[in-house]
């Protein structure tokens, strides 16, 4: 089972790119963030035309994040747990059923910034609440995949100028931390796991020659629970497709597991 994470950044924009690399790398699963689209308006025939089933939890002009899938998907909720009052369109979960059925969470995590402020303390506390959360599904022992725009550079070397980065959200100590506290619950971090070499990212801004000079970050991540890690095989970064005609500043990243 080939399950792929991708922030699209706006589907009407990325239908066209996003439809290309479909074709080409053909996933069985992809999750979207930024699809930027109220459910109503999202081109639902065009990519079951495709042979996806689609599943989205959207929201006008920003955010919003789906589920294409070519298996079957079961018990699809939308929504992070722990806040009803939160309207941010930023989770998505759904069991695909393969050979082995696995719990996905697609996931936006916000961006943070300016921090600190109003916008970094939303963030942390979007990430307590996720941390919570995973803690619930592992006690399920199922297979569990949380994948998505995390907005979070791990390490250093997740970063070309790590310097650059320091006093942002994306980078500060706190969200790190956070993101730490998610892990360290049990998780492993699929692109790590199988390639722990400097220079992969998964988003290059499109100001100041970002992408031709590979000033990149890697934000976008796989966290596989125990169960899900032993079916682990392999997790790659398809860093081309932002080369293409119309790209978003992320790209695809995926994992294949015996599932």
């Amino acid at each position: 089972m080939k399950i792929a994470t991708f922030n699209i950044n706006g589907i009407k924009a990325r239908i066209s790119a996003l439809s290309d690399w479909l074709a080409d790398a053909e996933p069985d699963v992809v999750l979207l963030q930024e699809i930027k689209s109220v459910d109503e308006n999202f081109p639902r025939s065009h990519f079951e035309d495709m042979g996806y089933s689609v599943e989205t939890h959207g929201q006008k002009s920003f955010n919003g994040v789906a589920i294409l899938s070519k298996l079957p998907l079961e018990d699809v909720t939308r929504g992070l747990p722990g806040d009803d009052k939160d309207e941010q369109a930023r989770w998505i979960e759904a069991t695909v059923v393969g050979d082995v059925a696995v719990r996905l969470c697609g996931l936006y995590l916000p961006n943070g910034n300016p921090a600190p402020g109003p916008k970094f303390d939303y963030k942390l506390a979007w990430m307590a609440r996720m941390r919570d959360h995973a803690q619930a599904l592992l006690a399920t022992e199922e297979p569990v995949l949380m994948a998505g725009d995390y907005n979070v550079i791990p390490q250093d070397e997740d970063a070309a100028r790590p310097e650059a980065w320091a006093e942002d959200a994306l980078a500060r100590p706190e969200s790190r931390a956070a993101f730490r506290r998610i892990l360290n619950l049990g998780f492993t971090e699929a692109f790590r796991a199988v390639n722990q070499a400097p220079e992969n990212y998964s988003f290059w801004d499109y100001q100041a020659g970002a992408w031709n000079r590979n000033d990149g970050i890697r934000i976008d991540h796989l966290l596989l629970s125990p169960q899900c890690a032993d079916l682990l095989i392999d997790c790659r970064i398809d860093k081309d497709v932002r080369g293409r005609e119309k790209p978003s500043d992320h790209v695809p990243v995926w994992v294949e597991l015996a599932a």
